[in-house]
């Protein structure tokens, strides 16, 4: 094919060494589709040299190889004494355009021919050899004839060059198919070299696979043939065990027999032995009958033993004195030993107080009245949370042997109501409040009775009552403020169960958990400023725990709720107190606070004295309490006072509440309380001493001062000390 191509290039390059130089004289060639610009009848113009230039003479060729297509070779006519350019067009494909720029690299170049000057005559032509003498410038005809005698040969040329240009595109365009002949197979050769080329490579992958696999076979191989020899030693070691073994099982036939001999007296030791087994389990089973009958005594003599100590119990606790606090003067407050002498933990608290009312008026030094108190244990500002726990422990286990139980902190704002009750900040052990405590104490006592059979859940709310209206302390988002919503209902028709509508119960089972609701109900209780403390508690706050436990195997069921109550500051009213926009707040609350508290002492004076109306809903607190304070409920008073001199007066009307709590039931008429009421003028007061009246008609008198008089009178409840 490639001599099928280079045939007419080759024969293009003969043709042009045969010809002679393309130009001798000046060109008149037309472009290709344009007309002759001068004709013969105009040659006489030219040789005006005023109105032409005349040009030098000279030949060249040029061949554009840049383009794709082959336009047609045009002579560019040129003025008299320049030769025409040839151009040769563009061929397409690498080789054509190759052997054409070697074809005209070896053509001859033509030599120019000197520019005539204007006005000057066409030489002649030479004749043999030698330069023709040159005609004078009257020879107009002589010149005329040189001049058609040279445009006769130019036009001969022209034809010639024609015909050799119709042959060099003919012989280009059959190049260019072939070229484009070659390109199509070049295309199809590459395809077919890059497939063999693809396939070559996965046949390298694939071999390298096989070489590989190979190499891995052969080696399993080695690894099989080792393992052979490995199992046929093993295989000749097996068979001298197995004729050992052989040996052996003779040996244990011989054995077996005998065995069988012994294991037929054996059988009926086996039948002795399962009577005995059963005589056992029966025995079992009697003493897990014995031991819950125990356990139950045990329940029914602890509470008894409860019950001995008293249903309602009273303790006093003094609080250290805080840092910042003036230290008060030796003898203020007397703790004497208790009945068995200074080991017992003391029961009574005496507390000296000056009349500084009798020095004032008498001009006397003033005296020091001194104020015995006895309740069931007292607690001295030295005393730690663990000790104080330590005696309500047997209290919080009657709420898991099922008996309601009700622990109250009572006491002025800032005397430690609410330490007692959650403990200090910060996390410490040492300073836990008796809710963690009491919990941590019910969880572990539950475990352990789980392994008699019983199994404990607990559920957990808190909330408090503010102003007689009852808030969730554990609400959460959109809940959170929303406590006017809670109302106190039975759980249902016929049920003495009460419980709060709007309420959150969570189920607990670990400390971890309670602690998260402690540090939730400390954001959203309501707490203001007052002149004894920074926050002040202005809300009861209940924290309730049923306990509902289950002895599954007996079907026994035990239910019973824990509260653990931290009542509002019970600090009365100033009487010289200005009554701007916060104060007529804390007002309300003082009012609402000192309400709920006298209702409290009256409900608890009607339990002792047994009386068939119990004023339960005379306050949402009592209300809410009621199935935990009556009948065979445990009730436990904490009074906390503060140890401060500037609060004695307080100290004396809690600790004066805290004994009317614990007065054993009255069978007769009392002669003893007083009610004092005085009238917000500090010049005068009245005093006014009930006569032979029952307590229940006297507290009524005192609720009625107190809920038509209060916003105008301070009130205090006692007896003479």
């Amino acid at each position: 094919m490639e001599s099928q191509q280079r045939s007419p290039l080759l024969e293009v390059k003969r043709n042009i060494e045969l010809k002679t130089p393309l130009v001798k004289g000046p060109s008149r060639l037309p472009l290709p589709g344009s007309r002759l610009k001068r004709g013969p009848d105009q040659m006489e113009d030219v040789l005006e040299p005023a109105k032409k230039r005349t040009r030098g003479v000279g030949a060249t060729t040029k061949i554009d190889t840049s383009r794709s297509r082959a336009p047609p070779i045009t002579t560019v006519p040129q003025t008299q004494g320049h030769t025409a350019v040839q151009k040769v067009p563009k061929k397409t494909g690498p080789r054509c355009s190759t052997a054409i720029t070697a074809v005209l690299k070896n053509q001859k170049s033509v030599p120019s021919v000197p520019a005539q000057k204007p006005g000057s005559t066409a030489a002649p032509p030479m004749v043999g050899g030698k330069k023709p003498s040159k005609r004078p410038p009257w020879d107009l005809k002589g010149q005329l004839c040189d001049l058609n005698a040279e445009l006769k040969r130019c036009r001969e040329k022209t034809q010639t060059l024609d015909q050799e240009n119709q042959q060099l595109r003919e012989q280009l365009k059959e190049s260019q198919q072939q070229a484009k002949a070659l390109g199509t197979e070049r295309s199809t050769l590459e395809g077919e070299l890059t497939r063999v080329r693809a396939q070559a490579e996965q046949g390298q992958e694939q071999l390298g696979n096989l070489s590989a696999r190979v190499l891995e076979l052969e080696e399993r191989l080695g690894t099989q043939e080792g393992l052979v020899q490995v199992l046929q030693k093993e295989q000749l070691e097996l068979q001298e065990e197995r004729r050992g073994l052989t040996t052996r099982l003779e040996e244990q036939e011989r054995r077996l027999q005998a065995s069988e001999a012994a294991l037929s007296s054996s059988q009926a030791k086996v039948a002795s032995l399962q009577q005995e087994a059963a005589a056992q389990a029966a025995l079992l089973a009697e003493r897990g009958d014995r031991l819950h009958g125990l356990e139950m005594e045990r329940r029914r003599l602890h509470n008894q033993l409860q019950e001995l100590k008293g249903n309602i119990r009273v303790f006093c606790r003094v609080r250290p004195v805080l840092a910042g606090e003036p230290t008060p003067s030796p003898g203020f407050l007397l703790f004497p030993s208790g009945p068995g002498g200074p080991t017992d933990p003391p029961t009574r608290l005496s507390l000296f107080r000056s009349d500084d009312r009798r020095a004032t008026l008498s001009g006397a030094p003033a005296s020091t009245t001194r104020h015995d108190f006895s309740f069931d244990r007292v607690f001295p500002p030295g005393s730690r949370q663990d000790e104080v726990f330590e005696e309500i422990a047997m209290l919080v286990q009657s709420a898991l042997d099922g008996y309601p139980v009700c622990i109250f902190a009572y006491g002025q704002t800032g005397s430690g109501k609410t330490f007692t009750m959650e403990g200090g900040p910060g996390g410490d052990p040492q300073l836990e409040g008796l809710i963690p405590r009491a919990l941590r104490h019910l969880f572990s006592v539950a475990q352990d009775l789980n392994g008699q059979g019983w199994t404990y859940s607990f559920v957990a709310s808190y909330v408090e009552i503010y102003n007689e209206t009852v808030r969730d302390l554990l609400a959460t988002g959109t809940r959170k403020g929303q406590g006017g919503e809670c109302e106190i209902r039975r759980a249902g028709p016929g049920s003495e169960e009460l419980t709060v509508t709007n309420a959150r119960y969570v189920p607990v089972s670990c400390e971890k958990e309670v602690e998260t609701l402690l540090h939730l109900a400390r954001q959203n209780r309501a707490v203001a400023r007052t002149a004894q403390n920074e926050r002040s508690s202005r809300s009861h706050s209940v924290f309730q725990l049923q306990i509902s436990g289950e002895h599954a195997a007996r079907g026994l069921q035990c239910v019973a709720p824990l509260n653990l109550v931290d009542l509002a500051g019970s600090e009365r009213l100033d009487p010289g107190l200005a009554l701007g926009p916060g104060e007529r707040d804390r007002l309300r609350e003082t009012q609402a606070i000192n309400s709920s508290l006298s209702t409290l002492g009256l409900v608890i004076m009607a339990l002792s004295n047994k009386e068939s109306h119990v004023p339960y809903r005379n306050s949402k607190l009592t209300y809410l309490l009621q199935n935990s304070l009556g009948g065979s409920a445990k009730m436990l008073m904490f009074v906390n006072i503060s140890p401060l001199e500037e609060n004695v007066s307080e100290s004396l009307n809690s600790l004066r509440f805290a004994s009317k709590v614990r007065l054993p039931p009255s069978p007769g008429p009392v002669r003893t309380p007083w009610l004092v009421v005085g009238i917000s003028i500090p010049t005068s007061s009245l005093c006014l001493r009930g006569g032979d009246i029952y307590q229940k008609n006297w507290f009524t008198f005192a609720r009625h001062l107190a809920k038509h008089y209060l916003p105008g009178f301070f009130w205090g409840v006692g007896t003479v000390g």
